[in-house]
């Protein structure tokens, strides 16, 4: 049987912010949303090996092979410059992960360990091996302890959720805006599926978090966090619910011109939610 691979951005063998408790975090390549304000613009792309990137290494880590992008880790000195010259904000700095190599980290790990969170980019793109990697954890006795969560925009549909769900622990999941052409902007995309996903995940009990982007006039309005109140409320007012502040790290483009959400408007947002009847906010845990 063939199994999936997953093209890997990153992996951390421990994190405390992507999930409760310790995790071993998978950052998988590929979005479906095209954020301004991403603030990991180089998980977006997919590496077309266009190989404008080779020159622009100034160590021997990138090179053409066949008509492919070959990158050698050893010699990266992590100077980011091939990032910066990608036209289509993908990494060559990527790393095809087998089912076992992921499950060999995690034994390594797990002691140490808590769960795993696969994030991204967007996670559910590579659903088929989210699909393979969860079964496995579950059907391993030194593994099977391990919560497994999704970190997603929640551009997946119904039928999507579906498959994933049964094999899924928690879901955290993102709602960029509420008005309609207000998430177009922000992403690229419509918001219909993302506030199905909401529901749909709320209702199989799996909605760890749900997260929102707080930018300077743009969804911080009254209307926003109305619009966010009003959801919550329909689901459970105790759901929890993570407000993340837009800041410069890490954006390129039109929007490192957008205005910094500052701490104490934050705060204030977390305020106008909890008038609204919100009972469990979680503010920024760093403030850059």
């Amino acid at each position: 049987m063939n199994l999936p691979l997953a093209t890997v951005n990153k992996l951390l063998t421990w994190s405390c912010v992507d999930g409760p408790g310790n995790r071993l975090v998978l950052f998988l390549q590929g979005c479906n949303f095209a954020c301004p304000g991403c603030h990991n613009p180089y998980t977006i792309g997919q590496c077309n090996d266009c190989g404008l990137c080779v020159p622009a290494c100034p160590t021997p880590a990138l090179s053409m092979r066949g008509g492919r992008v070959h990158f050698d880790p050893a010699t990266c000195t992590q100077c980011d410059a091939c990032l910066t010259a990608c036209p289509i904000s993908a990494s060559p700095m990527t790393r095809d992960y087998t089912l076992d190599e992921v499950l060999d980290s995690l034994r390594e790990n797990a002691p140490f360990l808590t769960g795993i969170t696969v994030s991204g980019g967007e996670a559910t793109l590579h659903l088929k091996f989210i699909l393979a990697l969860f079964a496995a954890i579950k059907a391993d006795r030194q593994l099977a302890r391990l919560t497994c969560f999704i970190d997603s925009n929640g551009h997946l549909g119904e039928k999507g959720w579906q498959r994933a769900l049964p094999v899924t622990d928690g879901v955290m999941l993102d709602v960029k805006a509420f008005g309609a052409g207000t998430h177009q902007a922000l992403t690229g995309r419509g918001n219909d599926k993302s506030l199905a996903s909401v529901r749909t995940v709320h209702a199989a009990g799996k909605l760890y978090e749900l997260r929102f982007l707080l930018v300077p006039g743009k969804t911080d309005t009254p209307a926003e966090l109305e619009a966010l109140a009003d959801l919550v409320l329909s689901l459970d007012p105790g759901q929890r619910v993570r407000l993340n502040a837009f800041q410069h790290h890490g954006v390129k483009g039109p929007a490192r011109d957008w205005e910094r959400m500052t701490r104490t408007a934050t705060e204030a947002a977390a305020a106008r939610l909890a008038a609204l009847g919100l009972g469990n906010v979680v503010l920024p845990s760093v403030w850059l």
